[in-house]
């Protein structure tokens, strides 16, 4: 049962949050990679995509904590159903953010079409539908409206999740907010850093 949800967008540092999240004892936590290394998940998050009903207990089956699309697509729905989980939103300067997005996440998908057929491209068809098609209209590209998207969907969150429920957390800030967050003690190493822009296409 999910313990945590990450309600921000990839390219928040979401990777780092995965990592930080696990150390501290909520994982595993999901992010986009997991269906990357568990291609059976796959078939959840296409019937989801094509607005089937979801089991979410299923989907999370094993998992503590989300972070990343496509999880944070689903964000409103996790939070009804998971009423005791603690939500994570995860923020980024939003002209450093759009600008990741762009280097990473929109070429990746965009390209899907020369991978061969298998469980890489539908991956991405699915983060096609749900990122680029669903969350930003088919705009990603459009830096403007993208902004505007990623900008909303902040207002949205921080307007709507209980103020007592929710941290709203740039991973710049450490361990501290985060540890204080969640009731856990600091760890005596430093802070995860990883899936830079230079990291996440060479894993891609």
């Amino acid at each position: 049962m999910l313990e945590v949800i990450g309600t921000g967008f990839g390219r928040t540092g979401t990777n780092s949050l995965k990592l930080a999240l696990e150390q501290l004892g909520f994982g595993p936590c999901h992010h986009m990679y997991e269906i990357r290394d568990h291609p059976e998940q796959l078939a959840l998050w296409e019937s989801a995509a094509q607005g089937g009903e979801v089991d979410w207990d299923v989907v999370f089956a094993g998992y503590s904590s989300c972070v990343d699309w496509p999880a944070a697509r689903y964000w409103r729905e996790l939070c009804s159903k998971y009423p005791k989980a603690k939500v994570l939103h995860s923020v980024r300067d939003e002209e450093k953010w759009i600008t990741s997005v762009h280097k990473t996440v929109l070429p990746t998908i965009l390209n899907r079409n020369q991978l061969e057929e298998g469980p890489d491209r539908n991956r991405l068809n699915m983060s096609f539908e749900i990122v680029v098609n669903q969350t930003f209209d088919g705009r990603l590209d459009d830096r403007e409206h993208a902004i505007n998207v990623f900008r909303a969907h902040n207002d949205e969150v921080s307007r709507t999740v209980p103020t007592e429920r929710l941290l709203v957390y740039d991973v710049n800030q450490g361990w501290e907010p985060l540890c204080e967050f969640l009731g856990v003690s600091i760890p005596d190493t430093p802070f995860p850093r990883q899936n830079t822009s230079a990291e996440f296409q060479q894993s891609h």
